[in-house]
């Protein structure tokens, strides 16, 4: 750290202890995220404190559960309030938990579509007629749950188009 920033911290060194891109720690300032941070006198760079630091390290960990901006800024905002805000916290957390399940779920789908789909082109290797048509079973149900399109037959897609 240079002697003017002794104590705080570049936009550098703050990107690399709370592992952000300059450019995202900018635009949470600009976005009322976390506060104006104020600037070195002489060469008018950010200077981030250590509070600074550890409040960015917090929205780093949320936005890393994939919790929106408005969501972070609610938890942040309640994370002054103490207990009275124990509740909204709480509710919050529960919301972002049941994201996760459910992007767990899509995930644990298709790589069940992608396992199926290897299992196809084994079926196809093999020459096994009845290989084939498992995988291929598989593989459209999976794409059911996903809620993928149906690939459709020639005649289906002319019916499609004709209605």
């Amino acid at each position: 750290m240079k002697d003017n920033y002794l104590h705080g911290y570049t936009i550098k060194e703050t990107a690399k202890l709370t592992g952000l891109p300059e450019s995202t720690l900018r635009y949470y300032e600009t976005i009322g995220l976390i506060h104006r941070i104020p600037r070195d006198s002489s060469s008018k760079h950010r200077v981030y404190s250590e509070d600074d630091v550890n409040r960015i390290i917090s929205m780093a960990c949320l936005s890393a559960t994939g919790m929106s901006i408005e969501n972070m800024r609610a938890y942040l905002k309640n994370q002054n309030l103490g207990e009275q805000a124990a509740d909204e916290q709480v509710e919050l957390l529960e919301t972002q938990k049941k994201h996760l399940a459910e992007e767990a779920r899509l995930l644990e789908l298709r790589r069940r579509y992608v396992d199926a789909k290897i299992a196809y082109w084994k079926a196809v290797k093999s020459g096994s007629k009845e290989e084939l048509e498992a995988a291929r079973k598989r593989t459209y149900e999976i794409a059911q749950e996903l809620n993928l399109p149906k690939v459709l037959s020639k005649e289906e897609m002319n019916s499609s188009i004709v209605s």
